[in-house]
This record gives C-alpha cells, structure tokens and sequence, in this order.
C-alpha cells in the first residue's frame, strides 16, 4: 500500500508519525477503539438479519423483544466506542499540531537571517497557522475518518460474501470503475491543493505587509491601489481554490453514481432471488445494509482523500522549513568557549563579505581594522558603504566569504553564535521594540534584572521620566513595534536595553539619529558612563556626536579609506573632510 503512495505522501506520513510517535499508546487506544466501533457497525447487519427473519417475519413478540435488546445493546457499545475514539483522536490531533507549531517556531529561530531574505516572513507566519491548521485537521478527525471507512469497506466487503457470493460479484465487479476516478482525480486535487494553499499564503502576506504599513499606505493615498492588488490576489486564490473544489466535486459525483448505481442492479437481482425462493428476506436486507456501509464508506473515503492531499501539501510546506539549515551554526568539533566577560578586543584580517541576495555585489572589500579593548571606535561614510554590514558580521549573522573576524584573539567561526553575542549589545537605527509592557522590553535581553537595576538603566538613557508619565508606568502595554511612543522615545528605550545587557561590547548605529536636540544633548552627556570600561563601535553620520570619540574609521566603497583623530582627519581625507565642512560651517 505505502509503495503505491508518491514521495509526497510517504514525507507527509513520516512527518505526521514523527509528531504522533510520543502519544503511541494514546493512538493505540484510538485505533482499538476505531476497530471496535467499525466492527459493531459491521455486526449490526446481522442484527438487521436476525430482526426480519426472527422478529418480523415469524411474528413472535419474544424474538422480536429479543432482537431490539441486541440492537440497542449494540447502539451502547457504538456510541461508548465513538466517545473514545472521537476524544483521543482529537485530543492526538490538537497535542500533535501544538508541538509542531512549537518545534518549527523553534526552529525559525535559530535559522540565520540570511534566510529570510529569500522567504518572506508573512509567508513563514502562514505555513505556522494556516497549515499546522490543517495538519490538526486531518490529524484530529480526517485520518480517523479515513481508517474508519476503509475498515468498513474491508470489512462489509468480507461479509458480503459471507452472505452472498453472488450478489457481492456485482460489486467486485463496479470496484475498478470506483477507483480508476478516485486515482485520477486525487492526481489533480493534489496539485490543486498546493497551488491553493501558496495563494492562501500570499494572502495572508499581503494583509500582514499592507496592515504593518498602515501609516504608509494611507499617507501616500495607496488604499485603492491596495484595494485593486488585494482584490487581484484574492481572486486568484479563490480561482485555484474552484478548481480544487470542482475536481473533488467531480469525484464525489462519479463516486456516487457508480456505488449507488451498483447497489441499484445489486437489488434488482436479490429481489429476484427473493420471489425465487433462493434467499431469505433478512439475508437480502442484511447484503442491502452491507452494500450502503461499503457505498458510503467509499463516498467518505473519496472526500477524506481530497482532505489528505491538501494535509500532503501542508505537510511538505512544514516539512520544508524543518529542511531548512542555519549557515551560522557552532562548528561540529572544538568549540570554543569564551571566559565570562571578554576584554572587548576585536581584529578584522582581510575580510570580504557579499550579501547572499546580491553575490555579485560585495558589500565589504578586502577591510582590515583592530579595535583595542575599552576603546571607543567611530564609523563614518557615505550610505551604503558597509558599515552596518560590519555590526552585521561582528554578530555573526553572517560569516564573511574570505578573511577572518577574531574576538580576543578567537576566530568567530570557531565560536558558538549565542556564546559569542552574549558580549554585545546592539542599538540598531530603527529600534525594535515589541508587543508588551514597557518592562518586558526594557527585560528583553536580561530577564533576571532587578526593577531597580531596568530604573537605573532608563535613568541613564534619559528614560525613566516619560516611562513613568505614561498611565501604567514601566507596566504600561505598548502597540506593535512600539507603537504610541515617538521616535526618540523608542531610541532611549533601545538604549536603557542595551545599558541593562552590561555587555562589553556596545553596537551603536545611529543610536541618536532619532532624538530631538534636548535628548540627543543629554545621551551625549551620558554617553561616557555607557561607554566607560567597553569596547564601543559607533556607527554615525552626525560627526557632531563622534568628534571625541578615540578614533574614527573613515570607510568607503567597502574598505577603511582611513582612520584617526578628528583633527587627523580633517587634516588627511578628503572625504572626511568634505563631511566636516558640510557639517560644521565656518
């Protein structure tokens, strides 16, 4: 059976059985159950048996008292067999999905970011719930569903020809009429179905794009034309979405005309056999009973399998993202591991580095530079010229195609990329902050902080004061991304975190770029605080808010154009101090 399944399909059991192996023995009961509510299905034809010929046809009150105890006793072991098998299946179903959700959200985690240049996350946001979703689906009741039908034709079959042999031949005989259109028409619904849920999923992208923008897109007037590329996507998933339904439609129909329509010639001859004498008339009610279990048990099965195409589909899209690796991983053998707090020295040898979305396109050309311990170092130069990509590879979110990054003197690839950034603190341009209370931010990177110790922080960045003035204080719950508080207000928020961290290592891009005067006065007032005893990279266009730092590093077209004093600077590059005069007008 399984070797008649495509590659797909045998990925999707794997997948399914790899999630359902810890609740075995929950999935044993399951399937007990399963077998016994389908058997006690089965037996109530013999039961139907047994109250024609014994109840109805010989008229006595006994028997037929007799067979409608059977029965209802039937009925009682049906419905306690159902409420087993529908519990533990469910319960199978919702437990399985919940640890795939956490497992592969686990994994998103830890892929590089390079991934996600080439995988939209709005995409990754609806193959987490949309196709877990419909994993828990078919989990949950479908598969159950499935087993249960096919045990039913099996087993009906089987007892058809216990009671008939001959009747049952009309059957055999309309089976390959039966499957040849399920084959056929599975083939396509299940191409269907993936087209159907990559629509789905660029729906669900564009809402998440398109509302996360929402300022945006009103501010340029953009809703029609949102309007008009939404309404385009929308049809072009619901028009996959017709097609998968009208070739289900399809089998369902075929399925039906030919089960029933077998059934239809089977009773016109059982009749006959009937007024012949040949049968009883319960044998004849009881292959009547068989021949709509085994009928409809093939119109479910041909239903369910359009179901288990789709949970294919959504099966190799998890599937796939499990698949996926981190670049950036700890090497396999001789890991390094670096003391409790490193000194803060930093050497970049020869280093080269393209992004890979753009390899043809280096963002950093062959740049050498050394950063002292406790030194603050200052990056200046034209947009695009790869400053932000050193933070980036000092992070190690990405590793450099040639060349080598060391910190203290150990090469990063050698390191463990968690053990290696637990010595940074990062305050990025744009600052990221995320739904939840002001404390739970502030949190982010060291939750065992003490309340005093986050007031502390936020009193440095020049935070506490409008924290506090907010209605809830450091408890009070902020929108997505931030949202309520002003630029400046996320900016020292950002730096409060990255006080909190203690790193000895400090990542500054821009940190003040979104500050008004008054709060980019006092940041520099307590930018010597923040920087004393670390290592400090600051990445700045203002030089206003660099000109003391120790040195400045002038890069340029990817590589350090030059570095020294201000006053060097001034005095050697040209750039620099085309910059300044810009800057600082005489």
């Amino acid at each position: 059976m399984i070797s008649l399944l495509s590659s797909r399909q045998r990925r999707a059991i794997r997948l399914a059985w790899r999630f359902m192996r810890p609740y075995r023995w929950q999935a044993a009961g399951a399937l007990v159950a399963l077998i016994v509510t389908a058997g006690i299905t089965l037996s109530m034809g013999q039961g139907v048996r047994m109250l024609v010929d014994q109840g109805f046809m010989t008229r006595s009150p006994e028997l037929l008292r007799r067979s409608i105890e059977v029965f209802l006793l039937l009925v009682m072991a049906l419905a306690a067999g159902t409420f087993t098998r529908f519990y533990l299946v469910s319960w199978i179903g919702e437990r399985c999905v919940a640890d795939i959700r956490q497992i592969v959200f686990n994994h998103l985690l830890e892929l590089h970011p390079g991934f996600y240049e080439d995988n939209r996350s709005s995409e990754i946001q609806s193959r987490l719930t949309t196709d877990t979703t419909l994993l828990q689906s078919v989990m949950g009741s479908s598969l159950s569903l499935f087993l249960r039908n096919a045990l039913m034709v099996l087993g009906g079959v089987v007892l058809l020809f216990i009671t008939n042999p001959k009747l049952t031949s009309i059957v055999v005989v309309a089976l390959p009429l039966i499957l040849a259109p399920i084959l056929l028409f599975g083939r396509r619904v299940r191409g269907l179905s993936r087209q159907s849920q990559d629509r789905v999923a660029e729906v669900g992208s564009y809402v998440a794009e398109a509302l996360g923008q929402i300022k945006t897109v009103q501010a340029y007037n953009h809703q029609a034309e949102d309007r008009r590329r939404f309404s385009l996507t929308v049809e072009q998933a619901f028009d996959t979405a017709r097609q998968r339904i009208l070739q289900r439609a399809w089998l369902i129909t075929l399925v039906i005309v030919l089960v029933l329509g077998a059934v239809g010639v089977m009773l016109w001859v059982g009749g006959m056999d009937v007024i012949a004498g040949k049968i009883s008339n319960g044998d004849l009610a009881a292959f009547v009973f068989y021949s709509l279990i085994v009928g409809s048990a093939f119109g479910t099965l041909s239903e369910v399998i359009g179901e288990l195409q789709r949970a294919a589909g959504a099966a190799e899209r998890i599937g796939e993202l499990l698949q996926a690796r981190s670049e950036i991983q700890a090497p396999v053998t001789g890991v390094l591991r670096l003391p409790e707090r490193v000194s803060g020295r930093l050497d970049l040898q020869d280093v080269q580095f393209a992004y890979p979305s753009r390899p043809d396109v280096p963002a950093i050309r062959g740049l050498n530079l050394s950063v002292k311990p406790g030194e603050t170092l200052a990056l200046v130069g034209p947009s695009g010229a790869g400053k932000s990509t050193l933070f980036d590879l000092l992070l190690r979110f990405y590793d450099p195609q040639h060349g080598r990054i060391l910190i203290d003197g150990h090469a990063l690839v050698d390191l463990d990329p968690s053990d290696l950034r637990r010595h940074f603190a990062l305050v990025a341009q744009t600052p990221a902050l995320f739904y939840g209370t002001v404390e739970d931010n502030l949190r982010y990177g060291r939750a065992s902080a003490t309340h005093e110790q986050l007031r502390e922080a936020a009193r440095i960045a020049h935070a506490d004061e409008f924290i506090m003035a907010l209605p809830n204080g450091y408890q009070t719950h902020l929108g997505e991304a931030g949202l309520g508080l002003s630029g400046g207000q996320r900016q020292r928020m950002a730096i409060a975190r990255a006080l909190l961290v203690d790193a000895p290592i400090l990542l500054l891009d821009e940190a003040t770029s979104a500050l008004d005067a008054m709060s980019e006065h006092l940041i520099q007032q307590a930018l010597p605080t923040l920087m004393q005893g670390r290592t400090t990279l600051v990445i700045a266009h203002r030089l206003a808010t660099v000109q003391n730092a120790d040195r400045i590093a002038v890069i340029e077209q990817g590589r350090v154009a030059a570095i020294g004093t201000h006053q060097e600077l001034i005095a050697g590059n040209e750039l620099y101090a085309r910059l300044a005069a810009l800057q600082f007008p005489a």
